[in-house]
């Protein structure tokens, strides 16, 4: 095994290592005590958060819902979104679907992991953190997104007039 940084021998070996002659000036001290000059400094890691989502977000169309119980979104609200999707000829691989009740982000966390160029917010608890209140049921731009805070579909599937009014909305981004 060839190891360029003869400090680094002393985390891949655990026995004692003799030194080289030409390796010896670097660890001198000048009392002559035979230690590293210097010790590695900690790094320091940023983690980014792993979303789990739904779609392959090729048109950059974020959908953000609130579902406790279910991974991304109920079965029969599901087949409503992709139609209503379809229609605006969106599929389901053009889209990501992402369940706020599961992933628990800020808003800037989004923006920086799925790039969106439209979101839409169904419901007010699929609102993220550290995002002013948007207008309801209203297209907004914001930092150059197309932003619809609009009705859960728990309130829409039962009312025929919140469906009109969220597919005015829709038909607009």
């Amino acid at each position: 095994m060839k190891v360029e940084d003869s400090q680094a021998l002393r985390f891949i070996l655990q026995d004692e290592i003799y030194l080289l002659n030409e390796d010896k000036l670097n660890y001198a001290k000048p009392d002559n005590q035979q230690t590293p000059a210097s010790q590695p400094q900690p790094e320091t890691i940023t983690l980014k958060p792993i979303f789990n989502y739904l779609g392959a977000n090729k048109k950059h169309f974020l959908v953000l819902t609130n579902y406790p119980n279910n991974d991304f979104i109920a079965d029969d609200h599901l087949a409503a979104l992709e139609s209503v999707l379809g229609r605006k000829n969106h599929g389901r691989e053009d889209v990501a679907i992402l369940n706020a009740a599961k992933n628990n982000s800020e808003y800037s966390e989004l923006l920086s992991h799925f790039k969106p160029q439209t979101i839409l917010i169904l419901g007010e608890q699929a609102i993220p953190s550290g995002i002013d209140q948007p207008k309801f049921n209203q297209v907004e731009k914001r930092d150059g997104i197309n932003l619809l805070y609009t009705f859960a579909f728990d309130t829409m599937m039962s009312n025929v007039d919140n469906k009109k009014a969220f597919w005015e909305q829709v038909k607009s981004l």
